[in-house]
């Protein structure tokens, strides 16, 4: 029987002044550029993405390349920021590539340890926010287990299809995990024939969901069958991990936008926040947004600093984090009463975001199932 995993130091989990400067700057973007009025139009329309936010976000600010190396074109920064960034952007509901590109395809790419090559060509555009990518995967992919898709090569041609892919139809790139080992699709108007997208409609509007078709569509080859599994399991450990700040950040906007409302709200000449019964439930979810700061910060700063415990970290904080992420927006929707069911609030935004959160990268259920089985904890 192994030993139980045991953190091997205590973590930081105090934002670095680096770290507050980095949220200021996307804060400040996201204000100007992402405010709430602007993300429901674009939720209505075929582009839910606004493509210079994006530039300014990836390449202005450098948050595209946090992950990166320099040497590779990235900051050399770590998932510590990376997390800030996502914190920000799930206060926002900002609709974004930046999960399945900056983070989850990039440390695919990175789990390779390119040096050069078509890998090390392809993080440099994605860290310089020239191109985007995204992991052909279902969005409810867990870390762990083999991820490879019913796809078959043929001499360098893809076929098959995956379901349920985030952020596919807008992606340059698909790398696609394949029996034969990991392989990039371009998307490209003169390959519409051999790559076809069917959109999905999502609960979360503001996160694009599409089946992926191959028909003979030609392919990069990345990688063999052993690193293709190892490096899908480590894009998938740290997209996991990062979207518990995702998800604290909606918490945190929805604990925050309720209180300002019931500050506001009267009844009886009373503001209804003055009301014990909703003052206690308030009070759960600052108790509840408060923890999962900490298993948030936890999750990242295992994965900054490859800590030997990383996977339990991350399966603590999706654990937690998703419950409470969908039990704010829960409440802040309730306590909004009326108004908080009107599409014109932004209180949706919240709710829908937190509920497809709680389902990707593994439920919440299955992350306890993986915390169970790191410290051997038995099945009733």
């Amino acid at each position: 029987m192994t030993a139980p995993i045991q953190p091997a130091t205590t973590p930081d989990l105090l934002y670095s002044e680096a770290e507050e400067d980095l949220r200021s700057a996307v804060r400040a973007l996201l204000a100007d550029r992402s405010d709430a009025p602007s993300v429901i139009a674009r939720t209505e329309s075929d582009t839910p993405y606004d493509q210079e936010l994006w530039k300014t976000l990836a390449a202005g600010i450098g948050a595209a390349g946090l992950l990166v190396p320099e040497k590779l074109g990235g900051l050399g920064a770590t998932h510590r920021e990376a997390a800030v960034v996502l914190e920000e952007l799930g206060r926002a509901a900002t609709p974004s590539p930046y999960l399945t590109s900056a983070v989850v395809a990039t440390a695919v790419l990175l789990a390779l340890d390119p040096e050069d090559g078509p890998a090390a060509v392809l993080l440099g555009d994605l860290a310089a926010g020239r191109r985007t990518a995204a992991l052909a995967v279902p969005f409810a992919a867990a870390p762990g287990g083999d991820h490879t898709a019913e796809v078959t090569a043929d001499c360098g041609a893809l076929t098959g299809t995956v379901r349920g892919v985030a952020d596919a139809a807008l992606a340059d790139v698909l790398l696609v995990p394949a029996p034969t080992g990991l392989y990039a699709v371009e998307r490209a108007p003169h390959r519409e024939a051999t790559v076809v997208l069917e959109r999905l409609v999502p609960l979360d509007l503001t996160r694009p969901l599409a089946s992926v078709t191959l028909d003979g569509a030609p392919a990069t080859l990345l990688a063999g069958p052993g690193d293709c599994v190892a490096a899908v399991r480590q894009g998938l450990l740290t997209g996991a991990g990062l979207l518990a700040s995702e998800q604290l950040g909606v918490a945190e906007w929805c604990l925050t936008e309720t209180v300002r409302y019931t500050r506001e709200r009267h009844q009886f000449n009373r503001p209804i926040g003055s009301f014990q019964a909703l003052k206690h439930r308030m009070a759960e979810i600052w108790l509840q947004v408060v923890s999962a700061r900490a298993a948030a910060r936890n999750a990242a700063d295992a994965l900054a600093t490859s800590a030997p415990d990383a996977a339990l970290a991350v399966a603590v904080a999706q654990a937690y984090c998703s419950g409470v992420a969908v039990h704010a927006a829960e409440e802040c929707v309730q306590l909004h009463a009326g108004i908080g069911m009107t599409w014109e609030h932004p209180a949706h935004l919240y709710l829908k975001r937190a509920k497809a959160d709680s389902l990707a990268y593994g439920t919440a259920g299955r992350h306890r199932e993986t915390v169970a089985g790191l410290v051997e904890l038995p099945a009733p």
